[in-house]
């Protein structure tokens, strides 16, 4: 045959009936399969001549993970659950299969407590499924150990894997006993790779933290400096005070604004001191109650303590500085301004002049930012009885969350027992998980009583997706009692007798489901 490789190329597109490459001989179908060998054969000749190129460096090799390996059931858990992790995305009607989205991230956090190594086999997949849900970051970094690490360096798409160490828990970053590479990191390194580099130090060696960050602050752009001056709340001590009163004449207004902020968190800074003197000149206990003066002027010394001299609309300027002053003053600033008195007592005092809602709004928030629990306590109060409205004038959630777990759970789940759900997600949100049993039970008793009582179905959708991840396993038996009834449910919308039949078995499924992922986690192992 002759002709060259492009007269093949149009004979192919022609067709041999109509061009026939030169030298080729026969019928039509014998031209067609002669066409293809020579073809074939020029393929052949076309890669022979290609000269190779020089050998690419080796890729290093991957650490050693000393953890053991998973048990061969969780194992082929994990790989049904990485297969189907879009499951559930789709539509508001899940029926009652268990969403394997959602179990992912708990089988995640269960296999890095145990402290298992990934399979490798895995790995791909993993890294994937972290690349497209950062909530699954910190736990799937960690569970992919060093391997997943060194297989991130080998593909752009994982680079987030190399620059995640600080939510990883990834123990092959640079620590204070190497103290040269942590400096490279941090003069060399991205951006992100320098955030999770300090906040690891600020774990590990938190002065070796506030030194690297102090020997290049100056030079830093505005809005890197307040994300790593962020990044000092992991830590905080008297030992940050000096770096954080140099914040305060900071060019950037948010970086004062944060200087201030960690600084009022501790209660024996300089400027605590500074901002409950101000705050006691404003507070004070006459015959008749609490009285109160809020300043009439925000002064050079007051912004230079972080209080922002304009109020959001809405918001009268005094009340506004007052807020900010009491914010900052240490809570311990009261039992002595108020003759000694608890907490408790302080919040019953009347305040006179409706200036209530804003000083406890105030206590509200230095308690959070304080993680202080006897003011957290009293500002609470007891759950408020059925037909009570909170005492707190702040966020519940944020006070809870100071108390110990039993005592958060206990008190949801008397607010649930009395007012419902209607006001109770948030609150659920930061108890701990597992939910005790007294707490998880006045869940699921108060999800019977709103199917009971007719109401939408839909609108417990949120509280259902929390209980499917936040219930102990253990209910699973008390759920699926309920999953048959409410049939008979006067003035219920329609379908949704069918609804909450679905949410309750979906409900009970998932808890089992997720008893069986805990089992098969649970082999002994060294």
């Amino acid at each position: 045959m002759g002709g060259g490789w492009d007269d093949l190329v149009g004979s192919a597109l022609l067709g041999t009936e109509r061009r026939r490459p030169g030298g080729m001989v026969g019928d039509a179908e014998e031209a067609a399969a002669g066409l293809l060998d020579a073809a074939a054969t020029g393929v052949v000749r076309r890669r022979a001549g290609i000269r190779p190129g020089p050998a690419g460096e080796r890729p290093p090799v991957a650490a050693e993970d000393r953890r053991p390996d998973l048990p061969d059931a969780a194992r082929r858990r994990l790989g049904m659950l990485l297969a189907d992790r879009t499951a559930g995305s789709g539509g508001n009607r899940r029926g009652s299969a268990p969403n394997l989205a959602e179990l992912l991230p708990q089988w995640l956090a269960a296999a890095r407590r145990e402290g298992y190594a990934a399979p490798p086999e895995l790995l791909p997949a993993l890294l994937d499924a972290a690349r497209a849900r950062t909530d699954l970051r910190s736990d799937a970094l960690a569970f992919a150990g060093p391997r997943g690490r060194w297989l991130a360096g080998l593909n752009p798409d994982w680079k987030y894997a190399l620059r995640a160490g600080a939510g990883a828990g990834a123990a092959d970053g640079p620590g204070p006993e190497e103290p040269g590479q942590a400096e490279r990191l941090w003069e060399e390194g991205l951006f992100a790779e320098r955030i999770a580099l300090l906040s690891r130090l600020r774990v590990s060696a938190p002065d070796t933290a506030l030194a690297l960050l102090a020997a290049t602050w100056k030079s830093e752009r505005a809005e890197d400096r307040l994300m790593f001056l962020d990044s000092l709340r992991t830590g905080l001590s008297r030992a940050d005070e000096p770096f954080l009163e140099q914040a305060l004449t900071d060019r950037s207004r948010n970086v004062r604004a944060t200087a201030a902020e960690l600084l009022s968190a501790l209660p024996g800074s300089a400027l605590a001191g500074r901002m409950a003197a101000r705050a006691r000149s404003c507070v004070s206990l006459g015959p008749d109650g609490i009285a109160v003066e809020a300043p009439y002027e925000c002064d050079a010394a007051m912004e230079r303590d972080g209080v922002a001299p304009r109020p959001p609309n809405g918001r009268g300027e005094r009340a506004w500085w007052l807020g900010q002053l009491v914010d900052a003053a240490p809570l311990a600033t009261w039992p002595a301004r108020f003759g000694g008195r608890t907490p408790e007592e302080i919040i019953a005092l009347p305040v006179l002049d409706d200036w209530q809602p804003d000083l406890h709004a105030s206590w509200c928030r230095a308690a959070v930012r304080q993680r202080d629990e006897g003011w957290a306590r009293a500002l609470l109060g007891p759950p408020p009885a059925a037909a009570a409205p909170l005492a707190a004038v702040g966020d519940p959630a944020k006070l809870l969350s100071i108390l110990p777990a039993a005592e958060r759970a206990e008190w949801v789940a008397a607010f649930i027992a009395a007012h419902g759900l209607s006001e109770a997600f948030q609150m659920l949100g930061v108890c701990a998980v597992p939910w005790a049993a007294p707490l998880g039970r006045a869940v699921v008793d108060a999800l019977d009583i709103a199917r009971d009582a007719g109401s939408y179905p839909w609108s417990f959708s949120g509280v259902m997706g929390l209980a499917e991840r936040c219930l102990d396993p253990a209910g699973a038996e008390q759920v699926a009692a309920l999953a048959g009834g409410g049939d008979g449910v006067p003035d219920a919308a329609p379908g949704a007798a069918a609804y909450w039949g679905e949410a309750f078995q979906r409900l009970g499924s998932t808890l089992r489901l997720r008893a069986q992922m805990l089992s098969e986690l649970r082999p002994a192992h060294p």
